[in-house]
């Protein structure tokens, strides 16, 4: 009887929800159609109306397999409050709704859609699913995207709702995260890094809010090039700031993490960046990317690294800046394996490629190329001939050395074995130095790579042993890290400093979890896109069969990691509130508990449980298992 209730009160609360809002009716519209019977383009069978003429026996079906639609003109706007739905009636009929995507615009090509639902789930044949729409603002021209490389196939769509304009106060998030819509100019999609296609881009916050402006999209990368999730660059037509980014800029990329199933390696990197104190640290947040009505998966919105007071912060080169202090920046380059494929691009006298980031190729005088190419000599034969014995000359004279050891800190805690294969560095004017930075690039980091898996067994640092160099970076940094005796104390000072500020394994790994969270919608979406779970991909060591499994061992990496790095640098790690000055007899036995807690003090060592201690005995402090 309270079954019977319930679903009463639901029919009721249904009907007087939607009273105000009708099936809406329009005129159908669509991409090409297909006429099965000899695979040509169809104007007679497998029409858009057969979409809305009320018979889940017919069908709309598209030419093409994939960015194909169909959908209505509604002749004036409607605000949209329900949707419904039902699958070919054939046998792969319920599995080609999945993914499709509902989306509502008010131009006739639709380069302002956004997105109204995403549908989730298998459809039944001869039923209609149903779902409640929560977007405010009103669309003339409404339609349903087929799932990639599915044709468009739909039974039936229904469309409800009522006239007005509405408002954009809110949004429709596939995930719960933001969203990055991209919609080009004739839903060309973006094939190259070199042609940019016009683009009308949105960008939508949790909170609703959202940037939008015509644009250009382009792919981005080399190896990931070559990734069946592709990584695009976006270009504003004016600068914007996009979600909680500092900088306000025309370009962002979107990093696509394909070979990456925690999809997380680059942002946890970039949060080891901030907490390691490097100046710059791009911006980077978890978002999904919609483009021309097409689910992509969950890619990370990022900075492009470039000249921007809010990313490399330095002097922006005019073409007249040709002589006298004005020559000497500012200058951002990276030490790049690829360099032969750029068009601004130079070989070091030690054979380390390096490709001129700013100033821009377009722009670049040759005087301003001569004078980075002729610093960079300098450094690097400072680096080859460096005076080890004095810690103010040599190499720290030309090479900052707090940007440049922080970085390789970050480097061999991540295990990136890209580390050297790609560098950043800039130069301020005025300023005698390079700098170093910002991290890039940790896809494979985090012992994602089969080349070096499993990273912790080794017992040098990864640049020396398995990493991938640029030219012969690999004997730069060997100079300055293991034959300069300076190096490896300093090292461990800044390790020090780093690890009383957030980099242990707790820390880390609730950072990860809270990542984990807040995509966790998101990547079960991405993985029913990319089904790549149960194989290896890309430098993948090991398929782990789930997204639970990846993050789990992301965590049991960093755990091993930080100790492997304390005893690599020689360095024991002790709590910050029991490094102040001892009273007790330096000859008696202290010990802590792993927070830090002072246990006990005396002159015989007590019976222990099992567990990590921190023991000072006889003035020497260890961390010891007790078993």
């Amino acid at each position: 009887m309270k079954k019977h209730l319930l679903t009463l009160i639901a029919i009721i609360f249904s009907t007087t929800l939607w009273a105000d809002d009708s099936l809406l009716q329009g005129t159908p519209m669509g991409s090409p159609a297909v006429d099965y019977s000899n695979g040509s383009i169809s104007t007679t069978v497998n029409q858009p109306a057969n979409a809305f003429d009320g018979d889940l026996n017919t069908y709309y079906a598209s030419f093409d397999r994939s960015y194909t639609w169909v959908g209505l003109d509604l002749g004036t706007s409607h605000v949209i409050t329900r949707v419904g739905w039902s699958p070919r009636n054939d046998g792969v009929g319920p599995e080609r709704v999945v993914l499709g995507m509902i989306e509502g615009a008010n131009r006739s090509d639709f380069l302002d859609a956004v997105p109204l639902y995403l549908i989730d789930q298998k459809g039944v044949i001869g039923e209609m699913h149903y779902a409640d729409i929560m977007v405010s603002k009103g669309f003339r021209y409404v339609r349903y995207v087929g799932p990639h490389d599915k044709r468009c196939n739909i039974a039936e769509l229904a469309f409800y709702g009522h006239a007005g304009e509405g408002d954009e106060s809110e949004f429709y998030l596939p995930s719960g995260i933001p969203v990055v819509i991209m919609n080009t100019v004739n839903a060309e999609e973006p094939y190259d890094k070199e042609h940019n296609i016009p683009s009308y881009v949105r960008i939508i916050d949790t909170d609703n809010t959202y940037v939008m402006d015509t644009a250009t999209t382009r792919l981005r990368g080399n190896a990931s090039l070559n990734f069946a999730k592709k990584p695009y660059r976006i270009k504003f037509n004016s600068k914007q700031q996009p979600l909680d980014a500092t900088a306000k800029a025309k370009k962002w990329t979107l990093i696509s993490n394909y070979g990456d199933k925690t999809l997380m390696r680059n942002l946890l990197a970039f949060h080891i960046s901030e907490v390691m104190g490097m100046p710059y640290t791009p911006y980077g947040r978890a978002v999904d990317v919609i483009l021309n009505g097409e689910y992509k998966g969950c890619y990370q919105l990022c900075d492009q690294i470039e000249v921007n007071k809010n990313r490399v912060n330095i002097n922006e080169m005019e073409t007249s800046d040709i002589s006298g202090e004005a020559l000497t920046g500012g200058y951002l380059w990276e030490i790049d394996a690829y360099a032969d494929q750029e068009i601004s691009w130079f070989t070091s006298k030690n054979n380390i490629p390096v490709t001129i980031k700013s100033p821009d190729e377009d722009d670049i005088k040759p005087e301003q190329s001569t004078y980075l190419k002729n610093f960079f000599d300098e450094m690097e034969a400072t680096v080859y001939a460096s005076y080890f014995d004095n810690k103010d000359y040599g190499w720290r004279s030309i090479l900052d050395a707090a940007t440049f050891l922080r970085h390789f800190l970050i480097g061999e805690l991540s295990g990136n074995t890209d580390t050297y294969w790609s560098v950043y560095q800039y130069k301020k004017r005025g300023d005698k130095k390079a700098y170093t930075g910002p991290v890039w690039d940790f896809d494979i980091a985090f012992d994602n790579d089969y080349r070096t898996y499993p990273l912790n067994n080794k017992t040098e640092f990864v640049c020396f042993d398995g990493g991938s160099v640029a030219g012969s970076m690999g004997q730069f940094v060997r100079r300055i890290v293991l034959q300069d005796a300076q190096t490896i104390p300093e090292l461990r000072e800044i390790w020090d400093e780093v690890r009383h500020n957030g980099i242990d394994a707790i820390s880390l790994c609730a950072w990860i979890d809270s990542i984990a969270t807040e995509i966790d919608r998101s990547q079960t979406l991405t993985f029913m896109r990319w089904d790549i779970l149960n194989r290896q991909e890309h430098m993948n060591p090991v398929a782990r069969g789930s997204f639970a499994a990846e993050v789990e061992y992301l965590k049991e990496y960093i755990t091993k990691r930080v100790e492997w790095m304390d005893k690599r640098l020689g360095y024991t790690y002790v709590p910050t509130d029991i490094q102040s000055p001892i009273t007790y007899s330096q000859s008696a036995i202290a010990i802590w508990d792993i927070m830090g807690r002072m246990i006990y003090s005396g002159k015989e060592m007590p019976q222990l449980q099992s567990g990590m201690y921190i023991i000072r005995d006889n003035g020497k402090t260890e961390i010891k298992l007790i078993q």
